[in-house]
């Protein structure tokens, strides 16, 4: 399945197919080798069988990991499938904001987006309230205008200057890892706040000041913002970059006056 989906994931991107279409896209070409068989067995359990909900389950993973790799790398032909190192929260972030920025969206496609990442609406609003009800919601009433997933009303995700909730990006929740887009959201706080011996203090905690993952989110930050014509966050973003290419720098000379 991994091997028929990798060239149909890449045929729907270059036909420009996005959103939720290119989740559902891949859901008929990753079932055709699970129907091949009567039964489909799991190797690492003795007598279990892979039921087709847990099937899609993995396919819609490497969908979203498909499409958050192009996010991250900024289109080009990245090849992350599979081998996706980004958290469920920061993964959900980046696809929400990839496809409505920080506008309100229809509950139907953020919920297929948070099932495929392995989370619920519940996880994301409780994270720090990362994910919130827009104007008027009313996720609990029946959907009447026809958005995907049969969810009615509308989230938005929380502006990262409203995220100012106690202990952001410091200790890890339910056994989950800090999320990169919670420290991303904290450091831009603290540059605000002009606290750069915080920010170098945050960084060298938490081992990003050398993370080209982190410098990769930020990049892929600075090219939403961009879109959304985010101008105070864009150029607080950069201003972020650059500090962290400045250190990287500093830490190269260091390291060669040491040696």
């Amino acid at each position: 399945m991994e091997t028929s989906i990798r060239l149909r994931l890449r045929e729907f991107w270059d036909a420009g197919i996005r959103g939720p279409d290119f989740v559902w896209a891949a859901t008929g070409p990753a079932l055709e080798s699970y129907s091949r068989f009567p039964a489909v067995r799991k190797a690492a359990e003795q007598n279990a069988f892979m039921g087709v909900n847990e099937f899609l389950a993995h396919v819609r993973r490497m969908v979203v990991d498909f499409v958050v790799g192009r996010v991250l790398t900024r289109g080009e032909d990245a090849d992350l499938l599979g081998d996706h190192p980004l958290d469920d929260v920061t993964t959900y972030y980046l696809l929400h904001r990839a496809d409505f920025g920080l506008k309100e969206a229809p509950a139907g496609p953020c919920i297929l987006y948070a099932i495929s990442c392995g989370l619920s609406e519940r996880d994301l609003a409780d994270h720090g309230g990362l994910l919130i009800k827009g104007k008027g919601a009313a996720p609990d009433e029946a959907d009447e205008s026809g958005d995907e997933g049969g969810s009615g009303g509308k989230l938005k995700l929380k502006p990262w200057k409203a995220r100012t909730h106690r202990g952001l990006a410091e200790e890890p929740s339910r056994g989950r890892p800090i999320p990169l887009i919670d420290h991303c959201h904290r450091l831009m706080q603290l540059w605000v706040a002009a606290d750069v011996a915080q920010v170098n203090a945050h960084l060298d905690r938490h081992g990003l000041r050398q993370s080209p993952l982190f410098a990769q989110l930020i990049q892929a930050l600075i090219e939403q913002s961009r879109a959304d014509g985010s101008t105070e966050e864009r150029s607080l973003l950069e201003r972020l970059a650059n500090h962290l290419r400045q250190l990287g720098s500093t830490s190269q000379t260091a390291l060669a006056l040491g040696d």
